[in-house]
């Protein structure tokens, strides 16, 4: 059996020296990808063996939208070594969106080119919907975390017409459980400090939970690394999202036990260790 490489071949667009030294990546996408790859290699119609092509370029997609996501769009002089990280992040997030085009021209795959394209339309209209709503401050945290999912699963969604139709449900539900676990742990990482929760999952629970003053105080972006640990812990927001992942994982579960589905279960592990590693950091606060 043909192994999943994927990571390790993306690491050729990735590993470079200037973005290593001066700025970070987004975490690689691996659940998503390694679902697409397992169900385009076993259900795939007509793909000529180019499971892991389409599934490295979407990954390479996934992290150039990730990639421009993170940049720190905050006004004012924040130093040569932040601008420069923000200048590399622009660039490298550009550049992972050419290599997806050059990688399947190059392979005549101008069929994928167009559906990865329409999907990348379909994730900024999504994106901009949702930056209304911040903006207006009219987003329930539960809404958020629903559209994120959304969004991080438009890509992977638009590869349901190459599969056969027996699996396409299967597909969906699975991808939808994995994409949720892949963004309630990147949640869970934003709870760690105001500056990267803003925005998040917990700063609209925190918003909702929270009474007039903590309001205010969020809103006036004054929120300093003690009162944001302190409302974390008094409105639970970790400890919400620790019972999402565990909801996501035992549903995934129950997916695989039925379909008997020996390739996926290996994919829960680092969810699986969250869980654990979450449980006891919560249980010490």
């Amino acid at each position: 059996m043909k192994p999943y490489r994927v990571p390790e071949l993306a690491e050729k667009y990735t590993q470079y020296d200037m973005i290593q030294k001066h700025t970070d990546l987004p975490e690689f996408p691996d659940a998503r990808v390694h679902l697409l790859y397992i169900f385009l290699k076993d259900s795939g119609k007509n793909i000529a063996g180019h499971e892991e092509l389409y599934a490295l370029v979407t990954s390479l997609v996934q992290l150039g939208l990730d990639t421009h996501e993170s940049i720190d769009v905050t006004e004012g002089n924040q130093g040569e070594a932040m601008m420069r990280s923000r200048q590399l992040k622009v660039l490298a997030g550009d550049y992972f969106s050419s290599r997806f085009y050059q990688l399947l021209a190059h392979k005549g795959e101008i069929a994928v080119i167009s559906l990865l394209s329409r999907a990348v339309s379909d994730v900024n209209v999504m994106k901009m919907r949702l930056y209304g709503k911040m903006k207006k401050s009219l987003l329930p945290s539960e809404e958020y975390l629903q559209l994120t999912v959304q969004l991080n699963m438009q890509l992977f969604l638009s590869f349901t017409p190459l599969l056969e139709v027996s699996v396409q449900e299967t597909w969906e539900k699975l991808l939808k459980e994995f994409t949720a676990c892949e963004t309630i742990v990147r949640e869970m990482e934003r709870c760690a400090a105001p500056e990267i929760g803003r925005g998040g999952y917990a700063f609209w629970h925190l918003i909702e939970s929270g009474s007039e003053e903590e309001r205010n105080l969020l809103v006036s972006k004054k929120t300093d690394m003690k009162d944001w640990k302190k409302l974390i812990l008094k409105h639970k927001a970790s400890e919400k999202l620790l019972d999402k992942l565990r909801d996501s994982v035992n549903v995934i579960q129950q997916l695989l036990a039925s379909r008997g589905d020996s390739p996926c279960t290996g994919m829960l592990d680092p969810f699986l260790k969250r869980l654990s590693t979450y449980r006891s950091v919560v249980s010490e606060g």
